[in-house]
């Protein structure tokens, strides 16, 4: 029996509904370079013990922060993880719990969404958070639909450097809603503010800015701000959690929306994801936030007990009034993020803010010691930076993997970016490997 069970009939009546002669009119847009054209090799039947074999050689394939000193950044970072963290989210009824949506959600669960929700609001400087979303990229998108919902404006500015692949994922979630995204960024790769204040207008619907931004350095978010708010444009920042242990809060310099990465949070590498978003805004616009919030309240005998506040989908509601499809959040790792923040506590977030920012400090002064390599600009950065090279970068990140290095992200290969070597550091970095970094920089030619 096939897969999927459609007669001939069938197809033909749904190819016909879509306004195609054929199924491969319909995939016309699939390259014929990466379509299969044989069945794969497949193995015969195996084992248990021999998949586990064959999965383990296949693993020793992969280059990972575990097997190679990771200099890597641009929105994934190689941060220590506390082995209670791993401890308590690998309980049974953590690792395997669906994550609920519906009115029957468990105590336990919902306490788990506030406490995360609390601490994202202490974190962030805003008044409410939702119970997170799938990743950085997704909730920035989400920001976009919401501003939209706000005004119903379409027209978004984009201040400065933003996460391309951030980008990329705005443009698909948006596709339908005929958005427009400019972009002011000067030659360092900052915000070009007087181009930005030159452009806004009544009918923007938000400024975009990335703070730090994906080359690592501060923007000027007290002029970004200002532009933003001297019309009814909303402010949509996108935050490194860890750069709020040393930074001013989106909450201080007046976001209206602020997103981001959650990974740094306690949250493994794990070859791309999956990962966390993080979302919180003003209680001025609670209505139109995506996902779901969790409540604290009291039962009929006074008891402290949590109930679901807000869910804004289109389950719940009318659809027209929906503000999201988003229909689950990231259940285990929001809980992940939670047990890591409360971990770390305060002082904890604010220590490995410092000596991730310490370190990177010293390893990019080192590496302009060395002949032919200098940085981008000379403006603040946070843990990151995007290094000019003597030798072409791609070289330097082939050269790196032989050698034990991941050594960073070839920007060149990102279209619209500064060329250059984007280098990152976190508080897992000790002063012989950077200073065996820089001795392996010095020796590729």
């Amino acid at each position: 029996m096939a897969f999927v069970p459609n007669t001939d009939n069938e197809q033909k009546e749904m190819l016909t509904a879509i306004g195609v002669s054929s199924f491969e009119e319909l995939i016309t847009n699939i390259p014929e370079e990466i379509r299969l054209k044989t069945p794969l090799d497949m193995y015969n039947r195996l084992s248990e013990l021999e998949v586990l074999q064959l999965l383990e050689k296949y693993s020793k394939d992969n280059i990972t922060s575990s097997s190679h000193i990771c200099f890597m950044g641009g929105g994934a970072y190689d941060h220590f993880i506390p082995s209670v963290i791993g401890m308590i989210t690998s309980r049974s009824e953590f690792k395997t719990a669906y994550t609920p949506y519906q009115a029957e959600v468990s105590q336990g669960t919902l306490q788990a969404m506030y406490e995360f929700q609390s601490m994202i609001c202490a974190l962030t400087g805003m008044d409410v958070s939702n119970a997170s979303l799938y990743d950085g990229g997704t909730a920035l998108a989400e920001a976009c639909l919401m501003a939209n919902a706000h005004n119903r404006n379409i027209e978004f500015l984009i201040a400065g450097t933003i996460n391309p692949y951030n980008y990329e994922v705005i443009k698909t979630m948006c596709v339908g809603r005929k958005f427009t995204f400019k972009t002011f960024i000067s030659d360092d790769g900052t915000c070009d503010l007087e181009a930005l204040k030159n452009a806004i207008n009544e009918k923007t619907s938000a400024v975009i800015v990335q703070h730090p931004n994906f080359y690592g350095n501060l923007e000027e978010v007290e002029e970004i701000e200002k532009i933003t708010h001297s019309t009814k444009a909303l402010l949509i920042a996108s935050s490194c959690p860890f750069s709020l242990g040393l930074l001013k809060t989106p909450g201080e310099y007046n976001a209206d929306i602020v997103v981001g990465e959650g990974q740094p949070l306690g949250i493994p590498l794990s070859n791309g994801g999956p990962y966390l978003g993080i979302f919180a805004t003003k209680n001025e616009f609670v209505r139109k936030l995506p996902g779901r919030l969790s409540g604290v309240t009291q039962d009929s005998e006074g008891r402290r007990c949590y109930v679901l506040t807000l869910q804004t989908r289109e389950q719940q509601i009318k659809r027209e009034k929906a503000t999201s499809n988003i229909c689950t959040n990231q259940g285990l790792y929001m809980l992940t993020a939670t047990v890591y923040l409360e971990t770390m506590g305060k002082q904890g977030i604010q220590e490995v803010a410092e000596q991730s920012n310490k370190k990177a400090i010293y390893l990019a002064s080192e590496i302009c010691k060395i002949p032919g390599f200098s940085l981008m600009n000379n403006k603040p950065f946070f843990r990151e930076f995007l290094v000019n090279t003597s030798v072409e970068p791609s070289r330097i990140v082939s050269e790196g993997y032989k050698l034990g290095f991941l050594p960073g992200i070839d920007t060149s290969t990102i279209d619209g970016y500064n060329k250059g070597l984007l280098v990152a550091v976190t508080e897992k970095r000790t002063k012989e490997e950077m200073d065996e970094f820089v001795n392996f920089l010095k020796s590729v030619k």
